[in-house]
């Protein structure tokens, strides 16, 4: 394993000049630590330097203005370059499938710590695939979904699971609720991740044939159960997001989960109609996108790349994730919230996730890793001091 220790910058961050970089940008400078190295990457050095102008308005107390570095998504050597630079990269240049491997693969090589916001499992896979062994020599720990997809739900089931007994089988769901929209680039990347559901099921398929299961112990998937509980308010559906295998993978990998673990991931909804819209919205934009003409004229009706919603909306944004587990007789109900999850709050988890692995003492781990299994209780200990809330529930009566 390579000490980075010694690296020029403790931080450095793609896209600063999009949406949600931007907002990663303006948290490092009002709460990163006094002192912080760090730097923005990108192809523009207008826009670069009109970003770290912007930056002083908000700049914390003894947090440095960063320096710029320039570097195309698309070239390796200049990615290297900034990989050997940092201790972490941040980025959140996506649709990840498309411009997110050269810099993984610069990571992985480098033993560079690497975080992003992907939400897609393609890229996720094809990354395990291509960079998990490569990362594990070299010591990087390579962190995917470290935005709403998937850290309170992949933190959440972790503080849930910490509140049951151990050594006994699990059971456990999570169930959804929000109000928020969605920027250009999120929009672009789950279009294209539609249009790509064949790689999507080839790599998944590659994947599952080479990983290997954890010894002894059993992790699977619960029984989907559409239903109308009272409790909730609303509808349940299951939410077949990356957010539910990401529970499972950090299942795996930590024996705090027990010897039998099932996960089932939902999304509540107020009205059935709702749910018949958007499951239709949505298999109406997969069958869309798998057609260029008419994937390119979905992309050209959204918002572009770089926008996103007012500061306005996003203060009237919310997300609440509610998980029920049981196992050895004992039964909890929890709940992480937090506002704006797809800008705000994921703003704040990428940004304190590069923090937490450049200076927080964290178990030894490498490769292809998830927010539990790399960080654990010392990034919850920093959500929750960034305000946003893991909580232990009164039982309710509901059915969940």
């Amino acid at each position: 394993m390579r000490r980075v220790a010694d690296r020029q910058y403790d931080l450095a961050l793609f896209g600063a000049t999009g949406f949600t970089g931007g907002l990663t940008a303006r948290y490092l400078a009002k709460n990163g630590p006094a002192g912080l190295r760090w730097a923005l990457v990108g192809r523009n050095r207008d826009k670069l330097e009109a970003v770290a102008s912007s930056l002083k308005q908000v700049a914390g107390e003894g947090v440095p203005p960063p320096e710029l570095l320039l570097a195309d998504a698309s070239d390796s050597s200049a990615l290297a370059r900034v990989a050997g630079a940092a201790r972490v990269v941040i980025t959140t240049v996506g649709p990840y499938a498309l411009y997110g491997e050269p810099l993984v693969a610069a990571c992985a090589a480098a033993g560079t710590d690497y975080v992003d916001l992907t939400g897609e499992p393609e890229f996720v896979d094809r990354m395990w695939l291509g960079y998990h062994g490569q990362a594990q020599r070299s010591g990087a720990r390579l962190v995917h979904c470290c935005g709403f997809d998937s850290i309170p739900h992949d933190l959440g089931a972790y503080f849930t699971v910490k509140q049951l007994p151990e050594g006994v089988p699990l059971t456990l769901n999570g169930y959804v609720s929000m109000g928020a929209e969605f920027s250009g680039g999120t929009f672009a990347s789950a279009i294209n991740g539609f249009g790509r559901a064949r790689q999507t099921v080839s790599a998944a398929r590659r994947r599952r044939q080479r990983e290997k299961r954890p010894a002894g112990r059993r992790i699977r998937s619960a029984p989907p159960r559409p239903r109308r509980d009272a409790g909730l308010g609303g509808w349940v559906v299951p939410l077949p997001t990356i957010d539910g295998p990401v529970v499972r993978r950090s299942a795996a990998a930590l024996e705090r989960y027990g010897p039998d673990f099932s996960y089932g991931h939902n999304v509540v909804a107020r009205h059935l109609a709702s749910v018949a819209a958007t499951t239709g919205g949505i298999g109406a934009a997969l069958v869309l996108a798998q057609l260029p003409p008419t994937r390119k004229l979905l992309l050209k009706g959204s918002r572009s790349p770089g926008e996103g919603p007012s500061e306005e909306v996003r203060a009237k944004s919310w997300f609440r994730v509610t998980f029920a587990g049981e196992g050895g007789g004992k039964r909890v109900l929890t709940e992480v919230a937090g506002g704006d999850p797809g800008y705000d709050e994921t703003a704040k988890m990428l940004a304190e996730s590069a923090l937490c692995l450049a200076f927080d003492e964290l178990p030894q781990t490498s490769g292809q890793v998830t927010t539990a299994t790399a960080m654990g209780d010392a990034l919850l200990e920093r959500l929750q001091s960034a305000g946003i809330s893991f909580n232990l529930q009164e039982r309710s009566s509901s059915g969940l």
